[in-house]
């Protein structure tokens, strides 16, 4: 993992956590020195960040934190199920032995990274296994609109994993998904998937009204110091 990245994912947690807010700069210098490290992979950590929509980067104001709201977060994860399902249906009308062998080896990754604990690994390969089951859809517009919703979700798909106990009960939920799609059972593929990106949610909803509760406390002390 790059040092970028490490940062990448710093600059989420910060976010989520509510120590940066909707409408916040994102300072270069600032950012270097609170992690002790250079302006150069901060400006690539942020530059990741604004590929996936986490941040919005503005000509003349840098980056800025672009946070959904928590409806709008629910809103996206109902949508990233709805297409997940309709990736499942279709891998399991259309699955490849290379495919397979693809789904498979990621399985066997996030199960050893389930048993070690390691959440973070734990989602690197969880998303190799998601990736993998949108291409053994063999639809590329809709492995495409996967990836990218995908993609925009990375932050809290991966900050929900460190829910007690949530490893193991994505790693059998993945167990339940790899079985339907083998089977040839596109129905029960298609309800394990969505079933499985729902329960992110429900361990999400958690954090989301954490952050929202954060935020509004936050503005509310914003207000006070502006009242004095």
């Amino acid at each position: 993992m790059s040092q970028a990245f490490r940062l990448k994912q710093a600059i989420e947690d910060a976010v989520i956590a509510g120590e940066f807010l909707p409408g916040d700069r994102l300072d270069e210098a600032s950012l270097a020195e609170r992690f002790g490290v250079s302006r150069t992979p901060i400006r690539e950590a942020l530059l990741q960040l604004g590929s996936e929509g986490f941040i919005d980067v503005r000509p003349r104001r840098g980056a800025i934190v672009s946070v959904p709201s928590p409806t709008r977060l629910f809103e996206m994860f109902e949508t990233m199920a709805e297409i997940e399902s309709a990736c499942g249906r279709l891998a399991a009308r259309r699955l490849t032995p290379e495919n397979d062998a693809a789904m498979t080896a990621a399985h066997q990754a996030c199960e050893l990274a389930a048993r070690a604990g390691d959440s973070e690994q734990y989602y690197a390969d969880n998303r190799i296994f998601h990736e993998a089951i949108y291409r053994a859809s063999c639809n590329g517009f809709l492995a495409d609109q996967a990836l990218a919703l995908h993609k925009r979700l990375s932050a809290y798909r991966r900050i929900q994993l460190r829910a007690r106990n949530r490893l193991l009960q994505s790693l059998q939920e993945h167990a339940g998904v790899l079985e339907a799609i083998r089977a040839g059972d596109e129905q029960l593929a298609a309800t394990r998937l969505h079933d499985h990106v729902l329960a992110q949610g429900e361990r999400f909803s958690d954090m989301v009204l954490g952050l929202a509760e954060r935020q509004r406390a936050a503005a509310a002390g914003g207000r006070s110091r502006a009242a004095k």
